[in-house]
């Protein structure tokens, strides 16, 4: 009995090896891993993006673009560089909408205050209001650290470009008066390759949640 067990244990060995290959193979195939779209301008509610990308099908990503934080620093796509990022638009004298969106912008602060792969950008929407100093001073009150989140204001052209032209954020780019004025709940998730990869409402926090949920799937899919 005891020769009869040791001849056949090798095959026994393999065929468990085999065995457990298989086994996670068919897992494998049943159970892909969740991938987030990478969204395109002809992906998206043509009333958000700008005529002149109406036909673009591929290679969306977003514009580089040069503005101050919340400290005087500039900031640019580089400060952004093989990192995951929320943004969003906003103006820190907004009585709606924008409260809302920063308390839900500092949870998810909250949630990736350990995490060196992702960061958060919230451009404000009217620039010549919110100075430098203003900035600041919101970003006191609100808890904002300013590693993980930069705040920034500058040239209101190259912002309002950015949320149409690049975030597919809002339905119109101003008339350029001096009271027009972009307004967006949208939170927009932005890959590392600087490529959008999600759309959420700001306001709703089952939406944030998913957001979080978002971000931890893209971390994934750079570990492949």
């Amino acid at each position: 009995m005891r020769r009869f067990f040791a001849k056949y244990r090798f095959f026994g060995i393999v065929f468990s090896i085999l065995s457990a290959i298989i086994i996670y193979l068919m897992y494998t195939a049943l159970n892909p891993k969740e991938r987030l779209p990478i969204y395109q301008p002809s992906m998206v509610n043509p009333e958000l993006v700008d005529s002149t990308l109406h036909y673009k099908k591929k290679y969306h990503t977003v514009a580089d673009f040069r503005l101050v934080n919340q400290n005087g620093d500039t900031i640019t796509e580089q400060h952004y560089e093989d990192k995951i990022y929320v943004a969003d638009f906003f103006f820190t004298t907004c009585p709606t909408i924008c409260p809302i969106m920063t308390k839900n912008m500092g949870e998810i602060q909250k949630n990736i205050l350990d995490d060196d792969e992702v960061m958060l950008l919230s451009h404000s929407v009217t620039p010549k209001i919110d100075s430098v100093a203003q900035l600041k001073k919101y970003a006191l009150e609100k808890g904002v650290l300013d590693e993980k989140w930069n705040l920034v204001t500058g040239d209101k052209k190259q912002i309002y470009q950015l949320a149409r032209k690049s975030y597919f954020a809002v339905q119109n780019d101003g008339d350029g008066g001096p009271f027009d004025m972009i307004h967006t709940e949208n939170f927009i998730l932005v890959d590392k390759e600087r490529r959008i990869r999600g759309f959420y409402d700001g306001t709703n926090t089952e939406e944030v949640a998913q957001l979080l949920k978002d971000i931890e799937i893209l971390k994934t899919s750079y570990q492949d």
